[in-house]
């Protein structure tokens, strides 16, 4: 299972290409570069700057981290609750606030530091079809370390494969 996930992997990140949210020929397969913050936490201002190359994602509706899947075809919310040691990462649609269930039992979260691969099982919410899921929750001890994160997101979607990267970034009024 490891080798078939680390496998998985490789060929994600082999072809991963870069794009921006508003590209429509771009497809799948797209990382978003830098994001900002997302830990779920409410603070209060809802004024947060979420620029990702000349575009703007707002916090999303966690106040997590927004990255892209598929140049914006859909939008992947990342949240970690430290007490829990759990991450949860949203799926939305291209409007990055409309939950956007998918076909899948599981997707994976990759940190680079600490390093951690998280496999995130389906938590369907509710309004979610039978079958599909727009909540992935998983859990790591690592997850418990109260710090920015920046990693991948990747998962498939009616055959298809998608990848998303995202990386918090501490603000003025909430640093880690």
């Amino acid at each position: 299972m490891i080798m078939k996930t680390f496998g998985f992997t490789l060929v994600l990140a082999a072809v991963v290409g870069v794009a921006g949210c508003n590209k429509p020929s771009e497809t799948a397969m797209n990382t978003s570069g830098k994001v900002a913050h997302g830990h779920g936490h409410d603070h209060g201002d809802g004024a947060h700057d979420h620029s990702v190359k000349g575009h703007s994602h707002g916090a999303g509706p966690h106040d997590g981290t927004v990255a892209d899947w598929g140049g914006g075809k859909y939008h992947v919310e990342f949240t970690v609750d430290h007490t829990k040691q759990q991450a949860t990462v949203y799926i939305f649609g291209s409007d990055e606030k409309s939950p956007s269930p998918i076909d899948a039992k599981s997707i994976e979260l990759s940190i680079k530091d600490p390093e951690m691969l998280v496999t995130l099982q389906a938590s369907p919410q509710v309004g979610d079809a039978e079958g599909k899921a727009s909540r992935f929750i998983g859990t790591h001890e690592k997850l418990g370390v109260v710090q920015e994160y920046a990693g991948t997101i990747t998962g498939v979607v009616d055959g298809t494969p998608y990848s998303g990267d995202f990386k918090e970034e501490a603000h003025s009024d909430h640093k880690h």
